[in-house]
């Protein structure tokens, strides 16, 4: 199965966008319903942990336990008056939440990565069909005997790029900047 997509009306850019914005869309939710409980779960407490809700509500608790604490609230006993259960439940729970981050991270790192891929296998194809397309108006200038035909710089262009070949090209540039 070819990974092109069915042909798009005639002349009507807004139909190539709201088909491409579509797609995207229900590929995200595809991925987004295919996704791990244990994803959902970790993306669920690291959206909720980065919200102002989730600010109000500490407030909230830190506030109440440390009124209670003081002795500020009658009827509430002092439980923690050093503050070392406060402060040792702020720890536990730093230590999950920034797990939880992580988590959420390396899955947008993986979905990125994912994208970057998509961008260069696209940009590849289209390195090829823009070649493929000089070729032949070089073709078609040399019959019509367009002088321009025969610039030396159109055959350097004509010349399809080796992706591995630019990679090792940058990778040895990054070496030689490297103390």
């Amino acid at each position: 199965m070819s990974p092109s997509t069915p042909p798009i009306e005639p002349n009507v850019l807004a139909s190539v966008l709201e088909r491409n914005i579509d797609a995207l869309h229900h590929k995200r939710r595809e991925d987004e319903r295919k996704a791990s409980l244990q994803d959902r779960i970790a993306e669920f407490i690291t959206r909720f942990s980065g919200s102002m809700a989730f600010v109000y509500v500490h407030l909230v608790l830190v506030a109440s336990w440390i009124a209670i604490n003081l002795g500020l609230v009658p009827g509430i006993p002092v439980f923690d008056p050093t503050f070392v259960i406060l402060a040792t439940f702020a720890s536990v729970e730093a230590i999950f939440l920034s797990t939880f981050v992580l988590i959420s991270q390396n899955r947008a790192a993986a979905e990125a990565d994912r994208r970057a891929e998509l961008d260069l296998q696209t940009n590849l194809l289209s390195e090829h069909e823009i070649t493929r397309l000089l070729t032949l108006t070089r073709a078609i200038a040399a019959h019509l005997g367009i002088r321009e035909a025969n610039d030396p710089e159109l055959e350097e262009l004509e010349r399809h790029v080796a992706p591995e070949k630019v990679l090792d090209r940058l990778t040895e540039s990054e070496r030689g900047r490297s103390p």
